[in-house]
């Protein structure tokens, strides 16, 4: 099956994503003062020092989507990644790429709600978006139907 064209902005959304806030959560982690992090913007959440925070950035929005990536574009079989896969007959790594739209909206909503306002948190907003409606285009989730054993 020919590769649908939309496949190749979302890789380079999660590469974007994922390249990006293994940075920012590095820096988060070692130097926040770098970014002009203001310890006092914590007060009234449940974290001391933006180490936690920075390293669930990493993760989530940096390993993460990374992984993800890998995923859409090897499409590896017989993989245990699958095993949060909520739709059996997609690919993991596609139902992965919705979970990381979903996790950049949810990480950004609830930034808005704890710390001052930024030009990112719009743009970091419409990266979740883009990945959510590129991944669900038809092309893309044609392109990652599983045949499953006994079908045709």
């Amino acid at each position: 099956m020919k590769t649908p064209f939309a496949l190749y902005p979302l890789l380079l959304l999660h590469f974007l994503l994922g390249a990006g806030a293994l940075y920012g959560g590095w820096i988060l982690m070692t130097d926040p003062g770098v970014f002009g992090a203001d310890p006092a913007w914590l007060e009234g959440t449940p974290f001391g020092s933006y180490f936690i925070p920075g390293l669930l950035l990493f993760l989530l929005m940096g390993v993460f989507p990374l992984l993800v990536g890998w995923g859409l574009l090897r499409r590896p079989a017989g993989t245990r990644a699958g095993v949060f896969n909520i739709y059996p007959e997609r690919h993991w790594a596609w139902t992965y790429s919705l979970f990381t739209g979903l996790i950049v909206i949810i990480w950004i909503t609830v930034q808005l709600t704890m710390l001052p306002g930024s030009w990112l948190q719009p743009f970091y907003i419409s990266i979740g978006l883009l990945i959510l409606v590129l991944t669900l285009s038809p092309a893309v989730m044609k392109y990652y139907l599983v045949r499953h054993e006994g079908t045709a």
